[in-house]
């Protein structure tokens, strides 16, 4: 029995590229994809290794806050009840595709393998932290807003 290609619909796929929702989507790729250019080309010439272990923990603990300020403004003009689901599209957001550039740029360029996650434990924090604290501000604002329409 011959394999049949599945056929696609060319014009659902421009429309569906044509969507709010993926436009939204697509900027948010490559907003992050900006940041991590920008954060590279900081860190150059040995992505912050020149650094020290106390700059680099003051640094991240510097650099958090605006990240979440970003998370915590787009969860509370989300659409209600929304926050916790766009706290982890966030937390997706922001680790997965930087932990694939860390990798492409770390683990495979410069040949650390996955052991950059250690050697570079100031970008791992990144891959871990998104997780614990934007779905924990996505569902606050949505507690805060239930509690809020119930004292109104």
């Amino acid at each position: 029995m011959a394999y049949t290609y599945p056929q696609y619909d060319i014009n659902a796929i421009f429309e569906m590229m044509n969507s709010k929702r993926f436009k939204k989507h697509l900027r948010l790729l490559l907003g992050v994809t900006f940041a991590w250019i920008l954060f590279w080309i900081v860190g150059l010439p040995d992505y912050y290794q020149q650094y020290s272990t106390k700059f680099m923990v003051i640094f991240d603990i510097l650099i958090f806050p605006p990240i979440w300020f970003i998370v915590y403004f787009s969860a509370k003009h989300a659409q209600q009840n929304r926050g916790l689901s766009v706290g982890l599209w966030l937390s997706s957001y922001i680790t997965i595709p930087l932990f694939i550039y860390d990798l492409i740029y770390c683990g495979f360029y410069l040949g650390y393998g996955t052991s950059f996650l250690w050697k570079y434990w100031y970008v791992t924090v990144y891959y871990i932290v998104p997780w614990m604290v934007f779905p924990l501000t996505g569902w606050w604002i949505d507690k805060r807003n239930k509690i809020s329409a119930l004292n109104a």
